[in-house]
């Protein structure tokens, strides 16, 4: 077998393999520590169809000014999150503080 065959049929294979395989994406949600309740349940209607799609998502949880202060109000408002999307999604990262943002990861079941 000669040099250029063999490197086609490698090329080849390498198409086949990235045709099937997927791109996981991660999609972003950003909510405040103030989000009203049904605010939150269209945002958790978007994080439904993304995690239908098998994408990732981050929710970010952003405190500007004073609200930096309230810090617990902001982790019950993930952890509401969290609870409702239980059903669909698993927590891949919990919720963690960096600087003035909190973020939480949820991934597909």
């Amino acid at each position: 077998m000669d040099y250029g065959r063999f490197r086609y049929q490698q090329d080849k294979k390498q198409q086949e393999a990235r045709k099937k395989q997927s791109a996981i994406q991660v999609k972003e949600i950003k909510v405040r520590p103030k989000t009203d309740t049904h605010d939150l349940e269209i945002k958790l209607g978007h994080i439904k169809k993304f995690i239908g799609k098998k994408n990732k998502v981050k929710v970010t949880l952003m405190f500007r000014g004073r609200e930096i202060t309230m810090t617990d109000r902001g982790k019950a408002v993930l952890e509401e999150i969290a609870k409702h999307a239980e059903e669909f999604a698993t927590i891949e990262q919990p919720p963690k503080m960096e600087g003035r943002t909190m973020t939480m990861v949820l991934g597909p079941k």
